[in-house]
């Protein structure tokens, strides 16, 4: 690795202004992203600024009867917290399918949202990358691309955001809370991360001197049906070709409410309220369920080596859904506690 400077900030003042001092400064907490990004010499700061001191590791209640997550919790204390697997299995499930064990002792709920994809030419800093060097040129396109996008790419970049916490997180409008030197601001969940278009090396809207310092949950009706559904080549510590999270409102037998969304297939989680709004007002089928699957990957495009994960996103769909309305959650583990 390259020699860098380092500083514990007491504060979040301290942090914002040496983020502010020095561009080529990168955040740290658990690490789990930045320090194999350091290892490769992908990424190279000029300083770390560790935050772990900061008052963000704790889930608190909110007025509104949702829950806000701060920054620092590990992925491993937010899959257990008893709030969490009660009122959003939904998220419960989506972090206890990523990565192993040891990671989400370490990994934290801030560094999720802020991790980079797992492109085999990202990480090999021997090849042109845009996303690393941007007008460098993307050899995944037309190269080894099993595990790259079908929604959402460009001529630039077809990556893919390698987050399971964040695709449940997209499905339950989530709002990420940041702050900077001009102050705090909330950033949808939705327009946190970027598609790629002409500026790959961009993965979200946060500026280059704010912090993320909590992530809220609004209070959720979607009760036992709740789904995550991972789809890998292996069981265990794999990221996802295609992962769904599916939540249903059920009223009188007919969906009131329906929150979809897909990760492993673009630069950010995928969802489409066009797709949601088929299934809202009718009952529970598995017709409905492939024309909202239709919907969601409308516009899907394989690069060769991943045409498959149309078709495979398509089944996947149904099969979330279908597990949600019944409310037999692929991962039985933290089904909702009564």
């Amino acid at each position: 690795m390259n020699r860098f400077d380092y500083l514990r900030a007491s504060t979040l003042a301290e942090a914002v202004t040496a983020l502010r001092a020095d561009p080529a400064a990168r955040i740290i907490a658990g690490g789990t992203n930045l320090v194999d990004l350091m290892k490769y010499e992908v990424t190279r700061p000029s300083r770390i600024i560790d935050i772990t001191r900061l008052p963000f590791d704790a889930i608190e209640d909110r007025p509104d009867g949702g829950l806000r997550i701060g920054a620092l919790v590990t992925n491993a204390t937010c899959a257990d917290h008893p709030e969490v697997r009660a009122r959003y299995p939904l998220l419960a499930s989506a972090i206890l399918a990523g990565a192993s064990g040891q990671l989400r002792n370490a990994a934290t709920t801030g560094g999720n949202l802020l991790q980079r994809t797992r492109c085999y030419y990202f990480y090999d800093v021997a090849t042109p990358c845009n996303k690393r060097a941007p007008g460098s040129g993307c050899p995944a396109i037309g190269g080894v691309n099993r595990i790259h996008a079908i929604q959402g790419a460009s001529d630039s970049c077809i990556a893919t955001h390698p987050s399971d916490m964040c695709v449940a997180m997209a499905a339950l409008e989530a709002t990420v809370n940041v702050a900077g030197p001009d102050g705090e601001r909330v950033i949808a969940f939705a327009d946190f991360h970027r598609l790629p278009g002409d500026r790959p090396d961009l993965d979200n809207t946060l500026a280059a001197d704010e912090i993320v310092t909590s992530v809220d949950l609004p209070p959720t009706t979607y009760d036992d049906h709740q789904s995550y559904l991972k789809l890998r080549d292996r069981l265990s510590y794999a990221f996802a070709l295609v992962s769904v999270a599916a939540a249903l409102r059920l009223d009188g037998g007919v969906v009131s409410q329906a929150r979809i969304a897909l990760g492993g297939v673009a630069h950010k989680p995928w969802r489409s309220t066009d797709a949601e709004a088929v299934l809202v007002g009718k009952a529970p089928t598995a017709e409905g369920f492939v024309r909202a699957a239709g919907v969601l990957l409308d516009g899907a495009v394989g690069q060769g080596r991943n045409d498959f994960k149309i078709g495979l996103a398509r089944d996947a769909i149904v099969r979330a859904l279908e597990q949600a309305a019944a409310g037999t959650p692929q991962s039985q583990t933290h089904k909702r506690v009564r």
